[in-house]
């Protein structure tokens, strides 16, 4: 991260038109010209490896500066200018706005200029020496950690920590009433805590919604010849860097040490998929294998961006992963198509249409493999009779992919379910079957989650159905009331005859 702080007698700015495609839409409130007099305007370059340790700095020498120049007043500007090695626009979207909400902690009169927007701007710079100041951060990973050993003076305080940890009450002030926020405490289905921030505490009823979730897919996938499998949750650093995760996705996952080797927790489940094929010797007989996994995984996720369940660290997958020759691939694909309408459509209701994202600028393997596993995906679109879109170089960098955009009874489209064509892991891993000629090939991986994330899907399905969940989902299915005491027997033998086919009773 780079940034350029500069002292100012005022700083007029407005927002004039989009620079990206996918960045927040402005109100014409936000649009208007916006000035600050007297401040410290803080021209902020985010770059690739950037993460909430730098923004840590960033706001340290923010505050160290503010001080030094005797002003409270900070306006915090994208400028993509100072750097040649800028992150992903989604990436530096989400550090700036955490950056805002830090500095508000401290500042109130913080303002952040928009992000992705041409801009037409002026200022008036002081004179003196600390009107100019640049800076440079560098994310260090777990170096930032800084372990504090508590001395035999030093007494932890329970009641301290108890008191600070049941603040975490839900603020439903600026919620509507069919926020799955304000459901899920109406029916006592989940709560949240800041202790385990983006993580639910699934309470006995909503677990109740989990675990039927989980049972629908798991009956469903079995009949489709799904094989079920579990993977290890922590996982040695040599399984990422073969699977390129360290490289491309790491500044979003938890690591630790242990015995002096470097573990990561899993933030995708098809690195353990890989190595599941790859312990027994396969050839064509096998494939398509088609393998499930309701898989754990962490991401870092900024506070600013957690919503309930809509944006979790822990996330629940209904993760799949189909091993399959060139020729199995449109037939595995409409099979996958099938399954995505059984569940959103058939189930619950949902209409949904599909977008094929293409090849990226930064892509890996042939140009010929793309071209053709992208004509294979459309063709089976166009067949499939189902609205979809074309999102030219938005795919995976290792393959082309399909997204399921699902409305709801709001209107909103929700973004779940996601197939994605991998030519490039398998290579990584060496893995093989023999073929019918007795040779050895690299089976292609069609990645899938309908559901994508659970928690994610509960979310979304209680504002659909403003929680009024169907029977088979719902933790409360039958209510016998007895009116006097004589009943309570005839009651107890009513209540477990009909357990038999209610078990919510």
């Amino acid at each position: 991260m780079k940034i350029l702080t500069l002292h100012c007698d005022y700083v007029k700015f407005k927002a004039l038109k989009k620079a990206l495609k996918d960045v927040e839409e402005l109100s014409a409130k936000d649009k208007e010209e916006k000035e600050v007099r007297e401040c410290l305007v803080v021209l902020t370059s985010i770059e690739s490896g950037d993460n909430v340790g730098t923004v840590q700095q960033l706001i340290e020498a923010v505050e160290k500066t503010a001080k030094e120049v005797k002003t409270s007043n900070i306006v915090l500007y994208p400028y993509a200018h100072l750097s040649s090695n800028l992150a992903k626009p989604n990436l530096a979207s989400e550090l700036l706005k955490e950056a805002e909400i830090q500095l508000k902690k401290k500042f109130k009169n913080t303002i952040r200029a928009p992000f992705g927007y041409y801009k037409e701007f002026e200022f008036k710079c002081k004179g003196h020496p600390l009107a100019e100041l640049s800076k440079e951060f560098h994310s260090q990973d777990n170096k930032e950690t800084i372990t504090k050993i508590i001395s035999k003076e030093e007494k932890i305080d329970h009641k301290k920590l108890l008191t600070q940890i049941s603040r975490s009450k839900l603020d439903t002030s600026k919620l509507k009433d069919n926020d799955h926020r304000i459901l899920g405490q109406r029916l006592d289905l989940f709560s949240f805590n800041e202790v385990a921030p983006g993580q639910p505490f699934w309470h006995d009823n909503g677990y109740f919604i989990f675990t039927k979730l989980t049972e629908f897919l798991r009956n469903l996938q079995s009949k489709f010849g799904y094989k079920e499998v579990l993977t290890p949750q922590i996982v040695g650093n040599q399984l990422f860097k073969i699977s390129g995760h360290w490289d491309h996705y790491r500044e979003n996952m938890f690591l630790t040490n242990y015995e002096d080797r470097e573990f990561g927790v899993k933030p995708m489940n098809c690195p353990g998929g890989m190595l599941i094929y790859k312990a027994s010797p396969k050839s064509y007989k096998d494939l398509p294998l088609r393998m499930s996994e309701f898989g754990v995984v962490h991401r870092k996720e900024l506070s600013g961006v957690i919503a309930g369940l809509l944006r979790v660290v822990r996330i629940t997958q209904d993760d799949a992963h189909i091993f399959c020759t060139k020729e199995q691939i449109g037939d595995e694909m409409a099979k996958v198509l099938e399954l995505v309408k059984i569940i959103y459509k058939d189930t619950f209701g949902f209409d949904y249409a599909l977008e094929l994202s293409t090849r990226p600028e930064k892509f890996i393997g042939d140009i010929e493999d793309w071209n053709n596993a992208e004509k294979v995906l459309e063709d089976l679109l166009k067949k499939s009779n189902v609205k979809y879109s074309l999102n030219k170089g938005d795919g995976a960098f290792y393959g082309p992919k399909i997204d399921i955009h699902i409305k709801d009874s709001l209107g909103r489209n929700w973004q779940c379910a996601t197939i994605q064509l991998d030519m490039q892991t398998p290579k990584r891993f060496e893995l093989v079957y023999i073929g019918e000629d007795g040779k050895e090939h690299t089976p292609l991986v069609i990645h899938r989650a309908i559901l994508g994330s659970i928690e994610r899907f509960t979310g979304v399905l209680l504002e659909h159905l403003n929680g009024n969940l169907p029977l088979w989902l719902s933790p409360r299915q039958v209510r016998i009331i007895s009116f006097t005491d004589r009943n309570d027997k005839a009651t107890e033998k009513l209540a477990q005859e009909l357990k038999k086919h209610f078990p919510a009773l």
